[in-house]
Protein backbone atom coordinates (compact mmCIF):
# COMPACT_ATOMS: atom_id res chain seq x y z
CA UNK A 1 0.00 0.00 0.00
CA UNK A 2 0.74 3.18 -1.07
CA UNK A 3 2.38 5.76 2.62
CA UNK A 4 0.19 8.81 1.23
CA UNK A 5 -2.73 6.38 0.97
CA UNK A 6 -1.92 5.90 4.33
CA UNK A 7 -1.09 9.13 5.22
CA UNK A 8 -4.75 9.76 4.37
CA UNK A 9 -6.38 7.77 5.73
CA UNK A 10 -4.64 8.48 9.21
CA UNK A 11 -5.35 12.17 8.96
CA UNK A 12 -8.65 11.59 8.43
CA UNK A 13 -8.86 9.19 11.12
CA UNK A 14 -7.48 11.81 13.67
CA UNK A 15 -9.05 14.59 12.23
CA UNK A 16 -12.81 13.67 12.30
CA UNK A 17 -12.35 11.88 16.03
CA UNK A 18 -10.59 15.10 17.18
CA UNK A 19 -13.18 17.22 15.39
CA UNK A 20 -16.04 15.03 17.10
CA UNK A 21 -14.78 15.08 20.53
CA UNK A 22 -13.78 19.03 20.66
CA UNK A 23 -17.78 19.63 19.01
CA UNK A 24 -19.11 17.13 21.91
CA UNK A 25 -16.77 18.74 24.54
CA UNK A 26 -17.77 22.29 23.69
CA UNK A 27 -21.30 21.52 23.19
CA UNK A 28 -21.51 19.58 26.83
CA UNK A 29 -19.85 22.45 28.69
CA UNK A 30 -21.02 25.30 26.27
CA UNK A 31 -24.83 25.21 27.44
CA UNK A 32 -24.03 26.74 30.59
CA UNK A 33 -22.41 29.80 29.37
CA UNK A 34 -25.35 29.66 26.61
CA UNK A 35 -27.78 29.40 29.21
CA UNK A 36 -26.31 32.62 31.08
CA UNK A 37 -26.20 34.68 27.71
CA UNK A 38 -29.43 33.98 27.26
CA UNK A 39 -30.84 35.06 30.65
CA UNK A 40 -32.15 31.86 32.06
CA UNK A 41 -33.40 30.80 28.59
CA UNK A 42 -32.97 26.73 28.87
CA UNK A 43 -35.15 25.86 25.39
CA UNK A 44 -33.43 29.10 23.30
CA UNK A 45 -29.57 27.63 24.65
CA UNK A 46 -30.69 24.27 24.18
CA UNK A 47 -31.28 24.80 20.34
CA UNK A 48 -28.53 28.02 20.27
CA UNK A 49 -25.73 24.93 21.05
CA UNK A 50 -27.59 22.87 18.90
CA UNK A 51 -27.32 24.96 15.94
CA UNK A 52 -23.90 25.87 17.08
CA UNK A 53 -22.19 22.32 17.28
CA UNK A 54 -23.79 21.55 13.74
CA UNK A 55 -22.34 24.85 12.25
CA UNK A 56 -19.07 23.63 14.06
CA UNK A 57 -18.97 20.17 12.23
CA UNK A 58 -19.67 22.03 8.80
CA UNK A 59 -16.99 24.45 8.68
CA UNK A 60 -14.16 21.99 10.20
CA UNK A 61 -14.93 18.80 8.45
CA UNK A 62 -15.40 21.14 5.05
CA UNK A 63 -11.71 22.32 6.16
CA UNK A 64 -10.14 18.36 6.85
CA UNK A 65 -12.14 17.65 3.34
CA UNK A 66 -10.14 20.64 1.51
CA UNK A 67 -7.21 19.96 3.13
CA UNK A 68 -6.74 16.32 2.71
CA UNK A 69 -4.49 16.89 -0.89
CA UNK A 70 -0.92 16.42 -0.89
CA UNK A 71 1.71 17.89 -3.00
CA UNK A 72 4.05 15.13 -3.19
CA UNK A 73 3.90 11.55 -2.74
CA UNK A 74 4.96 9.98 0.89
CA UNK A 75 7.94 7.50 0.05
CA UNK A 76 8.80 6.81 3.25
CA UNK A 77 7.90 7.14 7.10
CA UNK A 78 9.60 10.24 7.65
CA UNK A 79 7.54 11.64 5.17
CA UNK A 80 3.90 10.28 6.46
CA UNK A 81 5.13 12.01 9.86
CA UNK A 82 5.91 15.19 8.72
CA UNK A 83 2.74 15.20 6.15
CA UNK A 84 0.70 14.33 9.27
CA UNK A 85 2.42 16.39 11.71
CA UNK A 86 1.82 19.54 9.10
CA UNK A 87 -1.89 18.56 8.19
CA UNK A 88 -2.60 17.91 11.77
CA UNK A 89 -1.46 20.74 13.51
CA UNK A 90 -2.89 22.93 10.84
CA UNK A 91 -6.39 20.94 11.65
CA UNK A 92 -5.42 22.10 15.29
CA UNK A 93 -5.20 25.62 14.97
CA UNK A 94 -8.56 25.41 13.24
CA UNK A 95 -10.19 24.23 15.97
CA UNK A 96 -8.67 26.27 18.56
CA UNK A 97 -9.57 29.84 16.26
CA UNK A 98 -12.74 28.64 15.96
CA UNK A 99 -13.45 28.03 19.64
CA UNK A 100 -11.91 31.61 20.54
CA UNK A 101 -14.26 33.57 18.04
CA UNK A 102 -17.25 31.61 19.38
CA UNK A 103 -16.08 32.54 22.96
CA UNK A 104 -15.47 36.18 21.72
CA UNK A 105 -18.83 36.36 19.85
CA UNK A 106 -20.40 34.94 23.11
CA UNK A 107 -18.98 36.44 25.52
CA UNK A 108 -19.64 40.01 23.68
CA UNK A 109 -23.61 39.30 23.63
CA UNK A 110 -23.35 38.52 27.01
CA UNK A 111 -21.61 41.12 28.27
CA UNK A 112 -24.02 42.89 26.68
CA UNK A 113 -26.97 41.45 28.32
CA UNK A 114 -25.38 41.94 31.84
CA UNK A 115 -24.78 45.81 30.79
CA UNK A 116 -28.60 45.89 30.01
CA UNK A 117 -29.52 44.79 33.27
CA UNK A 118 -27.21 46.95 35.09
CA UNK A 119 -29.01 49.83 34.03
CA UNK A 120 -32.06 48.78 35.46
CA UNK A 121 -32.83 49.85 38.41
CA UNK A 122 -34.09 46.59 41.44
CA UNK A 123 -35.95 48.88 43.15
CA UNK A 124 -37.65 51.85 42.20
CA UNK A 125 -36.87 54.87 44.33
CA UNK A 126 -38.91 55.06 47.29
CA UNK A 127 -38.25 58.89 48.25
CA UNK A 128 -37.11 60.84 51.01
CA UNK A 129 -35.89 59.03 53.77
CA UNK A 130 -38.15 59.54 57.41
CA UNK A 131 -37.51 63.20 59.05
CA UNK A 132 -35.94 62.20 62.44
CA UNK A 133 -32.90 60.53 60.18
CA UNK A 134 -29.95 63.03 60.41
CA UNK A 135 -27.40 62.81 57.21
CA UNK A 136 -26.64 64.32 54.20
CA UNK A 137 -29.54 62.55 52.42
CA UNK A 138 -32.55 63.52 54.77
CA UNK A 139 -35.19 65.83 53.70
CA UNK A 140 -35.19 69.44 55.45
CA UNK A 141 -37.08 69.44 58.49
CA UNK A 142 -40.34 70.72 58.23
CA UNK A 143 -40.93 74.71 58.96
CA UNK A 144 -37.62 75.42 58.51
Amino acid sequence: MDLTVVAYAIYLLVSVALTVWVARTLSKNGRIFLADVLQGNEKLADAVNHLLVVGFYLVNLGFVALHLSQDGAVTEARGLFEALSVKLGVVLLVLGVMHLVNVYVLNKIRRRGVMERQQTPPVPPQGWTGAGDKGPWAAPAAGA
